[in-house]
């Protein structure tokens, strides 16, 4: 049986983000990376997944805001995934009251940066809490600047958008049943890794790898743990 292997980016992020996973996912399937566009939902970049591959066994993987992209896909086509694998994410919605108003203020003062001086010198007041420290001077750091500097404030204005009022995937954890890996790095200030073992505890039979090493970005911070983690993971999903 074949399977589709889509690949989810997060937030600012293009196919550079799996670039290093690509290779060893496509020995065991078709690998397709989204293009967010301008939608500025979740529940619109899912669907726009759905539409943009065919088949019913579909090994959905999804890092950072991807990973709510992926839940968004399985709360819509659960018959369609094959299996799951949720890296550097969350699953709750934006907090109520002061906690909720401060992560929106904070987004919107790094809007403001983007627009006024530039997406790289946005990413230059972003990117250190996205990776391990010991990375700040690396050929990685420049590559999430490069992948950061593509994009454009428009964009990242409907992806804010879709962050701020992203659904609560809370209840959809325990209708999961497919095979599902989740992953984090170590070291991971946005997306910590004990939001990663309540997502373990809630989702029946899944698995969790931790990414020693690695913040937020460990698909490109350690990129052949990650590999090994997803090849396992889809090996796993495909009942190989």
């Amino acid at each position: 049986m074949t399977h589709q292997i889509v690949l989810l980016p997060g937030l600012l992020c293009d196919d550079a983000v799996w670039a290093d996973q690509r290779g060893a996912l496509g020995a065991l399937g078709d690998c397709f990376v989204p293009d967010y566009g301008m939608r500025d939902s979740l529940g619109a970049m899912a669907e726009l997944v759905l539409e943009s591959v065919s088949g019913d066994h579909l090994l959905v993987a999804g890092h950072s805001m991807g990973g709510r992209v992926a839940l968004e896909v399985f709360r819509r086509a659960p018959e369609r995934v094959a299996g799951l694998a949720l890296l550097d994410t969350g699953y709750t919605p934006r907090a109520a009251g002061e906690a909720g108003e401060s992560e929106r203020a904070q987004r919107l003062r790094l809007l403001e940066l983007a627009r006024t001086e530039g997406m790289r010198a946005m990413g230059n007041a972003w990117a250190p809490g996205m990776v391990n420290a010991e990375r700040h001077d690396s050929a990685v750091y420049e590559a999430v600047l490069d992948m950061i500097e593509r994009s454009t404030p428009d964009k990242f204005a409907a992806q804010i958008r879709a962050l701020l009022d992203r659904p609560d995937a809370t209840a959809l954890l325990g209708e999961i049943e497919c095979p599902t890996m989740i992953v984090c790095g170590r070291d991971d200030q946005w997306s910590p890794l004990a939001r990663h073992e309540e997502m373990h505890a809630q989702i029946r039979d899944s698995k969790l790898r931790v990414i020693e090493r690695s913040g937020h970005m460990c698909t490109m911070e350690q990129p052949n743990d990650v590999t090994a983690v997803l090849v396992e993971w889809a090996r796993w999903a495909s009942g190989l």
